[in-house]
């Protein structure tokens, strides 16, 4: 059983190009580079056991492109799930494209069963 260890946040944008995986993939660096995750080392863990579970929230998740995402992540086995969320903000040049804004939840675990045993 994957217990959940730490929760971050983060929020990235795609200003002029209506880009929702941009946005999406700058909400993930947001969460990730205001921290340094050591809970591998700490647990006694390889970093290639982490279990990353990804909540995007975007207003058009069928344009995000998942895998861009879980690039972005050096190690561990990474679960994206994109839904309808994030907010789309009219641009006053009427060019059509919106200002997107993307919120994602990142949650980090192990298998602290197999730890066990």
């Amino acid at each position: 059983m994957v217990e959940t260890l730490l929760v971050e946040f983060g929020m990235g944008t795609s200003l002029r190009r209506g880009d929702y995986t941009q946005a999406a993939e700058r909400a993930v660096r947001d969460a990730l580079w205001h921290n340094s995750i050591n809970l591998a080392e700490l647990f006694g863990f390889d970093k290639t056991d982490m279990q990353v579970t990804l909540d995007v929230g975007v207003q058009e998740p069928e344009r995000v492109d998942v895998d861009v995402l879980r690039a972005v992540f050096p190690y561990g086995n990474v679960t994206v799930n994109v839904v309808k969320g994030g907010l789309d903000v009219p641009r006053p040049e009427g060019d059509g494209k919106p200002t997107v804004m993307a919120n994602v939840a990142l949650r980090v675990g192990f298998d602290m069963e197999r730890a066990d045993g």
